[in-house]
């Protein structure tokens, strides 16, 4: 006969409450069991000593008989210094999917091509700025001179107009 230390749930919905079981492997998570040789009542805090009550030696005799424990029982019984549990390494466990990591390639892109953009836009800005002043200002100092000269007695010209025609109005 097979026989596993497992779990075997209790409690009501939502409030969760653990038998640590000897049984059959065959049986039903939640049924027929050969002995109870433990509780775990996850709703205590980690550092609670009654979070996990186990009995060490009713524990090493069925290990003693073959008795094979699930993953969290395992890791209680190490905690309880009954049976060392080999450390397990999983170098994938943190490692993203497929379609997690085509999903973030994806935004990677479109928010390099956002930067590019805005990096563009921003040079494109400054750059007319900067480079009239520092190329074309020498070159064209003169023209604009003679066209502020130019346009500056139609402008007076247009104001002397403006004053003679409210004088005359009055």
């Amino acid at each position: 006969m097979a026989t596993s230390i497992r779990l075997s749930r209790g409690g009501s919905k939502k409030r969760p409450y653990y038998r640590i079981v000897v049984a059959d492997a065959r049986a039903p998570r939640d049924g027929k069991f050969i002995e109870k040789i433990g509780t775990y009542n996850p709703l205590l805090g980690k550092d609670d000593e009654k979070r996990v009550v186990l009995d060490g030696d009713r524990a090493k005799h069925w290990l003693s008989v073959g008795a094979q424990p699930t993953d969290r029982v395992a890791r209680f019984l190490d905690a309880a210094g009954v049976r060392e549990r080999a450390a397990r390494s999983n170098p994938n466990k943190a490692k993203p999917g497929e379609k997690a990591t085509e999903r973030a390639e994806e935004r990677a892109e479109k928010l390099k091509a956002a930067e590019e953009a805005e990096a563009e836009a921003k040079a494109a800005a400054a750059a007319p700025k900067e480079e009239p002043v520092a190329e074309e200002a020498p070159v064209e100092e003169a023209p604009a001179a003679e066209e502020a000269a130019a346009e500056a007695p139609t402008e007076e010209a247009k104001a002397d107009e403006a004053s003679t025609e409210e004088a005359k109005a009055e």
